[in-house]
Parts: C-alpha cells; structure tokens; sequence
C-alpha cells in the first residue's frame, strides 16, 4: 500500500490522538502568529511615529571632552561653513545652526520688568543668533506659537558685508509694552555695546511660561528673550570680522535609519572640527510616544515563547508515545519488506497535515484575536504612561529638584502623546515563518523518535515489543 494513502488511514482510525495533535499544534500556532503579528504591528507603528517626529541630531558641547582637557571650561564654537557642508550631506532634510551672547536693546526698548529681574545690565538680554527659527526644539514642538510674521530663515543670512539682513523675532509681552509690530525697527547692540544695528521685527511669538519663571538655559525672564538673524547678530560681536562661528547645530534627517551614515559621512566631512562637540540624538519625544509599544511587544513575546515552548514539549511527549505505541505496527511493515526510511517519512507527512491544518486554520481568526488584545494591552500600557507623564511637576525655581524627586530631564515633550493604537495585519511573511517553526518542530518531534525505533530489526521489534 502506498505510504501516503497509510499516513491518511492512520490519521483517520486514531481520530482521538489526532484531535488532541491538532489541539496542540493549534496552540503553538496561534500563540506564535500573534506574538509575529503583535512585533509586526507595533515595529510599524514605532517606524510611523520616528517619520513624523523626524530622527533630530544635535550638534553640541561635549561635556565629557571639556572637563576632561584639563584646560578651561571655555565653550567649543565651529565655523558655520562646516556645519552648511554638513547640511548639505544627503541624510539630511533640514537644518539650522546659532549662537548666543548678550544684546542690549537701544533707542528707547525697554525690557519686561515684571518677574525675573534682569542679571545683563541695563537693556542686556540673552539673544540666540540662529539660521532657521522654525527649527528650534521650542517652536518644533508647539510649545512657542508665532503669532504674526515670519519665521527667520536661511535666506536671512548671505555672504556680503553686512552679514545679511537684520531681522528680529519677539515675545509678545516685550511687543505690548512697547508697542511693536512686525515691520517696526528695534535698535540693538552686541555685548561689548559698541556696534550697534537697526533690526526689523520679522514676528512676535508666545512663550507660554509666566514671567516668575526664568528662561532655564539663560536664566533671563522669558518675555525678554530675542532670536535674531545669525550672521547680522554675530557681525555686532568682537568676533565679526571673522568668519562666523555657531556653538551648537541641529540636522533633521529624511529617514532615521540614516542616522548612521550620517554620523560616519559627518565625521569624515569635518574632521578636526568636531573636536569639543559630540552628534546626540534627541529621540526623547519618540521614546515617550513608543514606550507602550515596547511594553506590550515584550509581553507578547514572552508568552509566545512560554506557551510556544510549552506546547512544543508537550507535542513531543505525544508524538513520542504515538511512536512507542506503533512500534509493532512497524515489526509488521518492516517484516514484509517495507523501507526504513518509507516509515520514518509516512510519519512526518502524518504529524505534517496535522499541523498545516492547524497553521490554516490558526491564520483565520488569529488576526482578529491578536487586534482585540493587542489593542487592549496597548491602551492600558497607554493610559498608565499618560498618567505618569501628567503626573511630572517641575521643580520650584532655583532648585535642580533632585532633592525632590523631580528630575528637570523627565519633563515630558509636548505634542508627543504615548501611541495607543495599532493596526494587525497578517502578512504572508508572518505565516511563512509560522509554518516554517511549526513544521521543524514537527520534523523534529517525529523523526527522532521514529529513527530511534527504526534502528532495530523487525525480529527484535516484534519479539521483543521494546
């Protein structure tokens, strides 16, 4: 009798054995699909979130190099025509470059008064020079609105004598208290009060923090912070007749799996220059957004491979016993010249069909299954991340909130709400692989056993029965 007919007769009079296989495989099946389809969803999901948040590379003061020098803690600056190399790298979308030092408001600008008390001298205040102000994390992010003009742009900045135009962004609190407007002029001098030059208000911008609260990184009140056009704020500095220089740099990449290429090419592109700087990468903001992501993935993975493995011994032990207890069927077979090796396949192909039809049938409502619990898992991993980032309260002014628990670094980014949804699909490939893990596991569990028992000679098969 063909070997393949005898495998379809053996799976047919030993329904019992063959429901409880199926049963078995089912599990394995299922639980392994939905682990697949759980890690397909939310690496999609997690490639979705680093696309709309853009892989952001900071160029900055590398801390660790400037304590480590043994010299002074002077700040590391980097010709601005090295950074626009840089930007012009393939990797990179967009980009933006600035400096800071004190500008002194002239010809009758007063300051905010109200809240922190200015720490730059009369009419002194922080002032960022910067290529592109639409890129600055702040308005990145939401958290600054721009209320009237225009952002300052690259086009601000040009190669002639007057280090390109003069152009001013303003927080809407220094607008009222003197009246300003976009298109109005301010008179604003460097730090060493010498040069002095007439800035046009590009636009006025909200910063939604109160006037009590000092700008953190400059410690001025925030009404009374100026962005201003980078090459004509550095031309009233005492270093503008040299060519400008930036201390801090940000490239915002097209994919963020280029962010590897990007730093190889940008090292080889700058080269010395890089010397006192270090290429982070702000990915805080997809961190809060995939966090539940991770969580639920590694849940799901976990259990797929306990009850995967789980499963996989307990199909063992049934196909093993399958195999003890035909042990004269094979005596017979053996005995009237069957092949060794016709046995040892008719079983595979038995515990095969048994667990392609459990794959089958595993791929029909496994995606179905995995979207309702994947989605559960997931909007709870959510609600709970929510709650912490909610729950964040930044420490009093003054104070580094160590002492208190509260870490000004965990301050969540705004506009990055945690992902609380995500789409299982099935994917060919995802079945692929679950039929390739569950028919090695079938092979295995059968072949060798089976080879075992084959080993012997039919005479000691049915003799012996052992």
């Amino acid at each position: 009798m063909n070997f393949v007919k005898r495998a379809g007769l053996s799976l047919w009079a030993r329904k019992g054995k063959t429901l409880i296989t199926l049963c078995t495989f089912l599990v394995i099946s299922v639980m392994v699909l939905a682990g697949a389809l759980i890690n397909g969803a939310t690496a999609r999901a997690e490639r979705e979130a680093k696309r709309s948040v853009g892989a952001e590379v900071t160029l900055e003061m590398d801390l660790d190099q400037l304590g480590g020098a043994g010299g002074g803690l002077q700040a590391p600056q980097i010709d601005a025509a090295t950074v626009d190399k840089l930007g012009e790298l393939p990797q990179v979308q967009k980009y933006t470059y600035s400096m800071w030092d004190r500008g002194i408001l002239k010809g009758g600008t007063e300051l905010v008064t109200e809240g922190v008390p200015g720490t730059m001298g009369p009419g002194g205040t922080a002032t960022v020079g910067v290529l592109d102000s639409a890129l600055l994390p702040d308005f990145r992010s939401g958290k600054f609105t721009l209320l009237s003009g225009k952002h300052l742009t690259a086009t601000d900045t040009d190669t002639d004598t007057d280090k390109g135009k003069k152009r001013l962004l303003i927080e809407e609190r220094l607008a009222e208290k003197n009246g300003l407007k976009v298109g109005d002029k301010i008179t604003l001098s460097g730090n060493d009060g010498k040069a002095t030059a007439d800035f046009t208000v590009a636009g006025v911008y909200r910063d939604p923090r109160p006037s009590s609260e000092p700008e953190p990184e400059y410690g001025v009140n925030p009404a009374n912070m100026l962005y201003a056009s980078v090459g004509a704020f550095a031309a009233l500095g005492s270093a503008a007749d040299g060519p400008l220089r930036v201390g801090k740099a940000t490239f915002l990449l097209d994919d963020p799996d280029d962010l590897g290429a990007f730093k190889k090419q940008a090292e080889q592109v700058a080269g010395s220059a890089l010397d006192g700087f270090e290429l982070g990468v702000n990915d805080k903001a997809v961190q809060q957004m995939t966090g539940p992501l991770h969580s639920i993935r590694t849940t799901a993975t976990v259990a797929m491979w306990l009850i995967g493995l789980a499963g996989a011994a307990v199909l063992a032990l049934l196909v093993n016993l399958a195999v003890k207890q035909r042990r004269r069927e094979y005596g017979v077979l053996l005995a009237m010249g069957e092949g060794k090796g016709k046995l040892v396949v008719q079983q595979a192909l038995e515990i095969v069909v048994v667990a392609a039809l459990a794959i089958g049938l595993s791929s029909l409502f496994t995606e179905s299954l995995t979207q309702s619990a994947g989605q559960s898992l997931l909007g709870q991993e959510a609600a709970s991340a929510r709650k912490k980032l909610d729950s964040w309260q930044a420490p009093p002014p003054g104070s580094t909130g160590i002492d208190q628990g509260s870490d000004p670094n965990d301050k969540p980014v705004e506009n990055a709400d945690p992902i609380d949804r995500i789409t299982v699909r099935l994917d060919p490939s995802d079945l692929a692989m679950v039929g390739g893990v569950g028919l090695g596991i079938a092979l295995l569990a059968t072949a060798v056993p089976a080879a075992s028992v084959l080993r012997l000679s039919p005479r000691s098969i049915l003799t012996k029965g052992k």
